[in-house]
């Protein structure tokens, strides 16, 4: 009870200090009725300068009127965040919040890391833009340490602006390469927003109803939901199928996330990446690894989320950690495949850019320097330990998954039937909001609590978050 509550306080002085009320929870020890707790944040030796600018409210009514009635905030009230150091967020008031989610798997290294922050104002101050048609070492030098992170022959790099924009760019070669256009992807998966990535993604919430040809979605190799449960190759019998049936018999590529993160954090079933690469490459295919959130370390085992499956794919696709915040993205892959794209011009202005690039290789540096891969396993272990723990705890967790600093908590209201945790999971979240942690939410229900903080989390971090959420789960 001491390391999950560390502080008592009176209604007294919670009348005196009205915006703290919000932070503190009852407890439900035979303790006074006048005495609360609070759990404690790790300290940190950070205070933000003051904020003098919009309020919450007076930015949220001009992006309503001038921004996209499409963009949709966390939280019953929208958090205005105006600082951010490492691990650790700060709205307009100045309080301190912890950030779980990393602004979706993006802030690998810590918000407004020194040594990144360095390299682009450095590279600001000598040289913002230029064009790719002139020679530059940022990019060559960046293209080079990139490469040197990746297994075989996987090291021509051809540099983009996001996440969707690389998938774009694979799908295009592999098409090119092999001369076909089927694409195999997966239910459940998430491949990006833009014309031929949004065929590849295959939720309705993300799809709008324009014409999306040529992509194949073959059953989600998801332990916890799918109907074979962790039998990998009951389920890769499923992409030969596709192949069998669906397509000529000949495909240009497969393109599969080795940890869906926006599909709820779902690892891909034991033994399905082996066995569905085979039935691709022997249908001529090439293989996409989609690194996008599961990439940079973040999965604390290996540097790439494919590694864990013991597979080496054609082409691989990155961003958000990429660049810890800096848009950017990437497409990796042989320098046999590459020479597709010399059959005409291809071409990208900001695809290489030296400040964007300059932090992208700054990036590399912090995660060796600092060992966060190694950070990620071992944290990130600890706090599945400790989130498993909560599970035995309350019903309402029904799944407990990742590895490493990419982890996910699927809420339902039955276990045996698994019925989705929707209202629960806002609630909870806004609670949890109140105590200061920020947690994401995903899956095709909305009930699974995406946690991927950035690398720099500490075993500390760790257990102010499990101790938030289990004050914040044994309120509902």
């Amino acid at each position: 009870m001491q390391r999950l509550f560390a502080r008592v306080v009176s209604r007294r002085d919670l009348k005196l200090r009205p915006r703290f009320f919000s932070q503190v929870a009852q407890t439900e020890t035979s303790i006074s009725e006048n005495e609360f707790f609070v759990p404690k944040m790790p300290s940190f030796d950070y205070s933000p300068p003051p904020y003098n600018g919009p309020t919450a409210a007076e930015i949220l009514k001009k992006r309503r009127e001038f921004l996209s009635p499409s963009m949709f905030t966390f939280y019953k009230k929208p958090l205005n965040v105006v600082d951010g150091k490492m691990q650790y967020l700060f709205d307009e008031e100045g309080r301190r919040y912890l950030d779980a989610f990393g602004g979706i798997a993006t802030v690998c290294c810590g918000h407004c890391h020194p040594d990144v922050v360095e390299a682009i104002v450095n590279q600001t101050k000598r040289l913002q833009h230029s064009t790719i048609l002139y020679l530059n070492h940022a990019i060559s030098d960046f293209a080079e340490a990139l490469a040197s992170k990746l297994p075989g022959d996987l090291k021509v790099v051809f540099f983009t602006n996001s996440g969707t924009e690389a998938n774009e760019l694979a799908m295009m070669i592999a098409r090119l390469y092999t001369g076909c256009q089927d694409i195999i992807s997966l239910r459940n998966a998430y491949h990006g927003n833009a014309a031929g990535t949004m065929g590849a993604t295959a939720q309705s919430n993300w799809k709008f109803n324009i014409v999306q040809s040529g992509v194949h979605h073959a059953l989600n190799p998801d332990p916890y939901r799918g109907c074979f449960g962790s039998d990998g190759l009951k389920y890769a019998e499923d992409v030969q199928g596709l192949i069998d049936y669906g397509t000529s018999g000949r495909v240009a590529g497969f393109i599969t996330e080795a940890i869906q993160g926006v599909g709820g954090i779902v690892e891909l079933a034991p033994g399905y990446l082996p066995a569905a690469y085979n039935s691709v490459k022997k249908a001529g295919g090439l293989c996409i690894a989609d690194e996008v959130q599961s990439g940079f370390a973040r999965t604390g085992s290996h540097f790439w989320g494919f590694e864990a499956h013991g597979v080496v794919p054609d082409i691989v696709t990155m961003a958000k950690g990429i660049g810890n915040g800096i848009p950017v993205g990437a497409v990796v892959t042989t320098p046999e495949i590459a020479q597709v794209l010399t059959r005409a011009s291809y071409f990208n202005t900001f695809g290489g850019n030296p400040v964007c690039t300059a932090a992208g290789h700054a990036v590399l540096k912090v995660i060796e320097k600092e060992q966060l891969q190694q950070n990620a396993f071992a944290v990130g272990s600890y706090l599945k330990e400790r989130l498993m723990s909560l599970k035995e705890k309350y019903e309402i967790i029904g799944d407990v998954r990742g590895r490493g600093l990419i982890l996910g908590l699927e809420l339902v209201t039955d276990r045996q039937l698994k019925t989705p945790a929707k209202v629960e999971t806002l609630q909870i979240m806004d609670q949890m909001k109140e105590m200061g942690v920020l947690v994401g939410k995903g899956g095709f229900h909305g009930n699974v609590f995406r946690v991927t903080p950035p690398l720099c989390f500490t075993k500390e971090d760790a257990d102010y978050f499990a101790d938030v959420m289990d004050h914040a789960m044994s309120k509902i």
